[in-house]
């Protein structure tokens, strides 16, 4: 089973290697960014994509801030500082990235260093998340795979595999550790408009894994469950809310509301660092709207008038008395969900 590795360090250690998923499936093309700029535009405009790979992109991406040659440690700070708020504002919904960027901050104020010193400190810390990511979806995957039975007709939405984080996914990481189990699985995937990561993403990443898989246009899927063909809906998520609220790329909603009237288990896998337990509901949660150009004109194509308004959020919310259960690295969480923090 060939797992894509989606971001990491170039060979030098001096650039953040992607996976330019912008060109999948028509071509594999890999891209070193060496400046902040270059990081933050590769997360908006999702060139690298998925709440944990654009939390690991966005921590590399203050390492690139530090000038090696810098000795001034409150000229490194100010560089740092400015960094930090452009990388985080690049997409506001996943929490993953402001975490990300807000842990690397915390290491640098700690410290009086500057140059050389800082950098290698912060790389070390970048390294850690990415390895720490590794090692969450693994967990992620062993605690979901109980979930999947064998033969099971599975079905997802947008990506949530090795192009969507440091590892093996999260949502997908059930699907791949149950067939490293031995556990026959057939994925259905939805295209997930308006820009088919389902379609584009999904399909090619379990394909080069070799595992079945089927796309369908979105506003299918409802039908499938209707006929008795998924057994299991397991999606990703941007950000979870304390009460359990989910806010996941557009589209999972309805998802959810299919699934339930049809009597079928809905899933949310994400990391233990995508539960803002200062968030109280979903309501709370700002969410991403986006260029009207990947409505009208996506791919190149006009699909849509000219002029025409559009309507393009990223993401919407999933309440929680929908979703069977939420998996993390952590295990399985259950109704009633509570991610408060605990009373002091």
């Amino acid at each position: 089973m060939t797992v894509i590795e989606a971001i990491r360090w170039s060979s030098d250690g001096d650039a953040v290697r992607i996976l330019d998923q912008r060109l999948l499936p028509g071509r594999e093309q890999y891209r070193d960014l060496t400046t902040v700029d270059d990081v933050r535009d590769a997360i908006a405009t999702l060139a690298v994509r998925g709440a944990p790979a654009i939390g690991i992109a966005g921590a590399m991406g203050m390492v690139l801030a530090v000038d090696p040659s810098e000795k001034n440690h409150g000229v490194a700070m100010a560089r740092l500082i400015d960094a930090h708020e452009r990388i985080r504002c690049a997409r506001p919904t996943a929490v993953n990235l402001a975490w990300a960027v807000d842990r690397m901050m915390s290491v640098a104020s700690r410290q009086t260093l500057a140059g050389d010193a800082l950098r290698n400190l912060l790389h070390a810390e970048a390294t850690r998340i990415l390895d720490e990511d590794r090692a969450m979806c693994r967990r992620i995957g062993e605690h979901g795979a109980t979930l999947i039975p064998d033969g099971a007709d599975v079905l997802t939405h947008c990506n949530t595999g090795a192009l969507a984080t440091g590892g093996i996914g999260t949502a997908l990481a059930a699907i791949y550790v149950a067939v490293e189990q031995g556990k026959r699985v057939h994925v259905f995937s939805d295209e997930t408009r308006p820009l088919l990561q389902g379609s584009r993403l999904t399909a090619w990443e379990l394909e080069r894994a070799g595992i079945p898989v089927s796309v369908l246009v979105d506003s299918a899927a409802a039908s499938l469950m209707r006929d008795g063909r998924i057994a299991v809906c397991i999606v990703g998520a941007d950000r979870i809310a304390a009460n359990g609220d989910v806010a996941n790329k557009v589209g999972t909603l309805p998802l959810a509301i299919a699934a339930r009237y049809h009597g079928v288990p809905f899933y949310v896998a994400a990391p233990s660092s995508t539960v803002d337990a200062s968030t109280s509901t979903g309501e709370e949660i700002l969410i991403e709207q986006r260029g009207a150009d990947e409505i009208v004109a996506a791919f190149g194509g006009q699909t849509a008038p000219a002029n025409v308004e559009v309507y393009n959020p990223a993401f919407d919310v999933t309440p929680a008395e929908l979703i069977t259960a939420i998996i993390t690295d952590l295990g399985i969480h259950r109704p009633p969900f509570s991610f408060a923090p605990p009373a002091s």
